[in-house]
């Protein structure tokens, strides 16, 4: 009696726990297919002014440090131009300032960080964040003509001021996406991540011949 009581209980366990692998490979499958999914996600455009494909508009203006500067077009002949929204009291744009110069370093790309306020606000903002060769510009017109609400929020420009990607960025890798965007060659990151996904579900559906 104790013997066959022996062998059910293990005949038991081994089927709980051959229950519990397949339910762990089901799960890990169903975590890849989630990351598949989602990742990875790049700077969302979340505005309505100049498309990408578009011009820039051209702005005449005077950076923090009275130097003239002339915004939406190469400040460096040959070199790429990246338009940074920012603002004094962002804390995100704080943190995400040495990332924009790592990346901008790495692509060859000059900075421009535009903001909006009073002087007083930034100036004591520059003061915690000191500049390192970017162009600092206070402007209310800019952010309006490409109408922008939310920052950070970058805008890539080519050598030509032609618009080459543009979206909110919080994260390093939300930067970067602006400079993938290109070398994918698509607008954003989010419609190459939906172009490439748009074969594999299509293999999903029965296809009928009549």
């Amino acid at each position: 009696m104790t013997f066959e009581f022996l062998i059910a209980s293990n005949v038991l366990l081994w089927g709980a726990f051959l229950a519990l692998a397949a339910l762990m490979l089901g799960v890990i499958r169903q975590i890849g297919l989630l990351h598949e999914r989602s990742a990875p996600l790049g700077a969302m455009m979340i505005d309505h002014g100049p498309d990408i494909g578009e011009r820039s508009p051209v702005f005449n203006v005077t950076t923090i440090d009275e130097q003239p500067l002339l915004v939406g077009r190469a400040i460096t002949p040959g070199r790429n131009s990246l338009i940074m929204f920012v603002g004094p009291s962002c804390p995100v744009c704080a943190k995400l300032l040495p990332i924009i110069r790592s990346v901008a370093a790495t692509e060859g790309t000059d900075v421009i960080l535009v903001s909006d306020g009073t002087q007083a606000e930034h100036r004591e903002f520059l003061k915690n964040h000191p500049l390192n060769g970017e162009r600092y510009v206070v402007s209310a017109e800019i952010g309006m003509r490409y109408q922008v609400s939310k920052v950070p929020y970058g805008v890539l420009l080519d050598q030509d001021g032609v618009i080459q990607s543009k979206g909110l960025c919080n994260t390093r890798e939300h930067v970067e996406s602006l400079f993938e965007t290109v070398r994918l060659g698509h607008a954003s990151l989010q419609s190459y991540m939906k172009g490439a996904t748009a074969p594999a579900e299509s293999l999903g559906k029965e296809t009928h011949i009549h």
